[in-house]
């Protein structure tokens, strides 16, 4: 897979290791945690520091992923990726359809089916890539956090306005944000021109390809949404929009 080299510096790692020791991380997340450790090892990101969120894709059409655990699972990989960034064990996660559901906290001690409950409640919709990117902005902003962002944004579909949504990722491209995409099933094509989208302050996405789910190995998974967030990462330092 295609690896963006960074053409600035990173920012010097606040940390030798990851943010949440293994020993510290519930036993079905060991696992996941040291295998995105080894990820973002090779992208030369020990160290570094995100709050990491989830968008998840709550249209009429991704009622196949949900039933078949897809979602839970891409759930579990979240927050073993968060166990290297975030040392709050905690992982925002959102819904979207027609609307952006209110984000609910996915934690190491409340994860195990978190999805089969929570998701139940929010009404099946359409692919609202922009209600959902304006949410994350909102959340990380009020947080206060003073680390990046790190957008695992889930979807199998073309937005609802395609113009509004790349309107919207141009706009965020000057905000200390970086959505990886992450498309199910086979309607992909949006997501690779939002990869290569113009007129950007500084290339701001990445997308990777789970066309079906359950035969994409973690390490592929993890080494497929971070290989171009050290770029983003150097360049966001250098432009100013990450401290």
């Amino acid at each position: 897979m295609f690896r963006k080299t960074p053409s600035a510096p990173l920012p010097t790692p606040t940390s030798t290791g990851p943010a949440i020791s293994f020993d510290k991380v519930p036993a079905g997340l060991v696992n996941l945690t040291k295998t995105a450790a080894v990820s973002l090892e090779k992208s030369g990101l020990t160290g570094q520091r995100a709050a990491v969120y989830l968008v998840l894709d709550h249209s009429g059409s991704m009622t196949s992923f949900y039933r078949d655990g897809s979602v839970q699972r891409l759930a579990e990989q979240a927050l073993g990726l968060s166990a290297n960034l975030d040392d709050d064990g905690t992982v925002p996660i959102g819904y979207f359809g027609s609307t952006a559901e209110p984000m609910l906290d996915a934690r190491l001690d409340n994860y195990a089916g978190i999805v089969d409950r929570t998701h139940p409640a929010v009404r099946w919709g359409s692919t609202n890539y922009v209600a959902a990117m304006q949410a994350v902005i909102d959340e990380h902003q009020r947080s206060g956090a003073t680390d990046p962002a790190f957008v695992i944004f889930q979807t199998d579909g073309s937005p609802d306005d395609r113009g509004a949504a790349e309107r919207m990722l141009r706009d965020a491209s000057r905000l200390p944000i970086f959505w990886a995409f992450v498309g199910f099933g086979n309607n992909i094509h949006f997501l690779e021109k939002l990869d290569d989208l113009r007129g950007r302050a500084v290339d701001n996405a990445s997308f990777f390809h789970a066309a079906n789910p359950h035969q994409v190995t973690d390490a592929d998974l993890y080494d497929g949404i971070t290989h171009e967030y050290a770029g983003w990462l150097a360049a966001a330092t250098a432009a100013g929009i990450v401290a």
